[in-house]
């Protein structure tokens, strides 16, 4: 395309230059009636350097030979011919040929390597960008994938693709309008030239190790990645040509990119290794503390029935104390379980049609024996059926309502308030406690997160229940957040999507 653009352009900058020898010659024979040959032949090479200065040298070498023609023909004696009486004519004559055609050589030289000074620059602009790109690129399945489409769309490469050697196979990452089919055995045989001893061609301007391939009626260019001596790879590019010093220098920040991804992606592996081990070790440091009280509780209050003679309302404590325990310990193996699930993006729905008096009824029961020493005040407007999952949404309130138990102060009230909105179902968790210091809101949903308030009332509980029901209510695809009232105590708000039946509507 850019061939075909540059033949026309030629084409109309020799028809220019024609025309503007024709209008000379016409002006100066027709019009003025000029017979002074230095004069005319001024002209004429004005005219030449003109076109020399805008086209290749191919044209100016025409326009040259047309200018001397019509010099000849019109203006050396005898006029209307081309023959030469006058010995010194032909020395002006060949004069003028001459300092056109050198004139016309040097200002193509000249634009030549204006022309290759700015396809550098744009070269140089093109790498500049992609090392912007490089940059931008995080780690992750698709990340080589983005690698290639951005040397594909700053260099208008038609089809580009990055090959890695994996074990006994190939891992090929391409881009652009026509996908590349490489052939492995090529492949193979590209990436052992670029194992060669690495040397520099000052005469090529580039490493050893480049090499092409035919694939159907596209030439491939194939240019080694490498990290530091060592080959890692290749990068096959077809499209426009691109000068081999520029081909290497891409390969080099292709290279550096592909060290980058790995090294992120060795990062984050690390990261997340640590973050197990820390999981780990909070886990069992949390379970060690939470199942060690429960069971001296329940072992001691199971001796008291069992050994002393107890008068019927201490015999319904120590009960009481069993249960609310024993019940403390399912909700602990249950976040055990829920914090799994989570982790592992295995929290199936269940959607139906639910009310929402019966989702905060549910909830309560839940944890009927941490509630023992509060009021809780529900209240529910419009109590229409609501199309999502009961049980997850239960559960997430559950917690809630669990978290507002332990920092409430005895005997008072935790207020529920539940209605409808455009986003759905909305219940709103309100303790009359001293509410969330401003450093736990920021983190109140993290995992094994105890705010300041636990600390100093050495509170119980693992740090779970808020994390929990936040990654239950993400996956109904609700979420939640705390604030504190003006008036005192903490505010947890859940929203969850759902559709809402009308009134008049039947069960479906």
């Amino acid at each position: 395309m850019a061939s075909r653009d540059r033949a026309g352009l030629d084409v109309a900058h020799l028809i220019a230059g024609l025309a503007a020898i024709a209008a000379v010659t016409l002006v100066y024979a027709r019009v003025l009636h000029e017979s002074n040959t230095a004069t005319v032949s001024t002209t004429f090479l004005l005219v030449v350097l003109l076109i020399a200065a805008t086209s290749r040298l191919a044209v100016a070498v025409v326009t040259s030979i047309a200018a001397m023609l019509a010099l000849n023909f019109f203006f050396l004696p005898p006029s209307g011919t081309l023959t030469i009486a006058d010995p010194q004519n032909w020395v002006a004559l060949f004069a003028f040929l001459t300092v056109s055609l050198v004139a016309s050589h040097l200002s193509a030289v000249a634009r030549t390597r204006t022309d290759e000074a700015v396809a550098r620059r744009d070269e140089l602009a093109r790498l500049f960008d992609l090392s912007r790109d490089v940059l931008v690129v995080a780690d992750g399945p698709d990340a080589l994938d983005v690698l290639a489409r951005a040397v594909g769309r700053r260099f208008d490469l038609t089809s580009v693709a990055i090959a890695l050697p994996r074990d006994d196979q190939w891992e090929i990452h391409s881009a652009g309008a026509r996908p590349l089919s490489l052939d492995a055995h090529q492949l193979d045989a590209a990436f052992a030239a670029a194992g060669t001893p690495l040397e520099f061609d000052a005469h090529a301007r580039t490493y050893a190790g480049h090499t092409t391939m035919v694939i159907g009626d596209a030439t491939v260019r194939v240019v080694p990645l490498r990290a530091s001596s060592k080959p890692i790879g290749v990068l096959a590019a077809v499209g426009r040509p691109i000068e081999v010093g520029t081909l290497d220098a891409l390969a080099g920040v292709v290279s550096l990119a592909i060290e980058r991804v790995e090294l992120l992606e060795a990062r984050t592996a690390a990261e997340r290794a640590r973050e197990r081990e820390e999981l780990k070790t909070a886990l069992l440091a949390s379970l060690g503390h939470d199942l060690r009280t429960p069971l001296t509780t329940i072992r001691i209050a199971a001796t008291n029935i069992k050994t002393a003679p107890l008068a019927p309302d201490e015999r319904e404590e120590q009960s009481d104390l069993i249960l609310a325990e024993a019940e403390r310990l399912s909700r602990l193996f249950q976040d055990i379980l829920d914090m799994a699930r989570i982790d592992a993006g295995a929290v199936a729905t269940a959607p139906r049609w639910a009310y929402p008096s019966e989702i905060v009824a549910a909830a309560r029961d839940q944890i009927g024996q941490a509630l023992r020493r509060h009021t809780v005040d529900v209240q529910v407007e419009a109590d229409r059926p609501v199309w999502l999952d009961p049980r997850l949404v239960a559960a997430a309130v559950a917690h809630v309502l669990e978290n507002a138990a332990q920092y409430a102060p005895p005997a008072s009230t935790i207020d529920v308030r539940s209605r409808l909105s455009d986003e759905g179902l909305v219940i709103g968790v309100h303790d009359h406690g001293p509410g969330l210091a401003p450093a736990d809101l920021p983190r109140v949903f993290e995992r094994f997160y105890r705010g300041s308030d636990a600390v100093r009332t050495r509170a119980s509980g693992t740090g779970l229940g808020l994390w929990i029901a936040r990654g239950l209510l993400a996956a109904a695809q609700g979420r939640i957040w705390a604030e504190n009232d003006p008036a005192g105590g903490a505010v947890f708000t859940i929203v969850v999507p759902a559709e809402i039946r009308a009134q008049d509507e039947e069960p479906g």
